[in-house]
Order: structure tokens, then C-alpha cells, then sequence
């Protein structure tokens, strides 16, 4: 089973197979977004008033504790923590409507796994020691 947690306060994020964040865009209007949880499936469901606009850039925050999830080294992208068969990753997605790019860290094994039309996009944030390129699942 895969499972999200907050990087700050570690609330479990998701609900009836979604995970589920909450979204505010730059005009600061808020929502709550149901993300497939499998890494690479862009499938959202959001409220019908709540729009969002391909290629605008949205701040995810934790439904818990309403930490930013952005991450503040990697220009539009967001973290949050997975687990899946008592692994645990560090997963980054970008943060503009749209744009399809995932990333899955496994920093024990020193493992990425890059998934959607869009991740060259963000590949310079994932630059891996050329003795671990080999193992890059792209």
C-alpha cells in the first residue's frame, strides 16, 4: 500500500485512495486537490469552482498543519514523503498546473525514478555521482 506523510508534522495524506493536499494559487484563491497516489498518474479531482490553470505555478501546503510543501531548493516543486512496501521515498512533482514530472528518491539505495512527459524539465535537481547513474530508472 503506498502512503504520503507531511515532511514537518507527518499527517498521513491519503484518504480513500487520493492523496489529498490543500492548494492555494497566486490570486490566493484556496482548494483542496485528490491527487492519484501512484507516481506518474496526473488524475486530480478538485472542486468544480476551484480552477486551475495550465502552466500557473500553486503553493501546496499540508491539510494538517498547513506547512508549505514547496520545496525551497528546487524551483517549482513540491516534497512530500512516501511509503510503499516499508520503503520510504522522498517524492517531488511540480508545482505548475499541467506540467507532468515526478520523482521518486530513494536515498538508501540511491535509486530516482522519473516519471511524465515533462521531467526533463526538472532533471538538474536529480544530478546523481556518475556511480549511481546506472541505476536511474528513466
Amino acid at each position: 500500500m503506498i502512503n504520503y506523510f507531511c515532511p514537518m508534522c507527518k499527517a498521513k495524506l491519503v484518504v480513500e485512495d487520493f492523496l489529498v493536499l490543500a492548494v492555494k494559487s497566486e490570486h490566493n484563491e484556496k482548494g483542496i486537490i485528490f491527487m492519484n497516489p501512484e507516481v506518474g498518474n496526473y488524475d486530480i479531482k478538485l472542486n468544480p469552482d476551484f480552477k486551475m490553470e495550465e502552466g500557473k505555478s500553486y503553493q501546496f501546503y499540508c491539510p494538517a498543519c498547513h506547512y508549505d510543501l514547496t520545496d525551497n531548493e528546487k524551483e517549482h516543486m513540491v516534497k512530500v514523503y512516501m511509503t510503499e512496501d516499508d520503503k520510504e521515498y522522498e517524492v517531488y512533482f511540480s508545482n505548475m498546473a499541467g506540467v507532468k514530472a515526478t520523482y521518486q528518491i530513494d536515498k538508501r539505495e540511491k535509486r530516482a525514478i522519473a516519471k511524465g512527459i515533462n521531467k526533463a524539465m526538472y532533471e538538474k535537481y536529480f544530478e546523481l555521482d556518475d556511480k549511481y547513474k546506472e541505476y536511474l530508472k528513466i
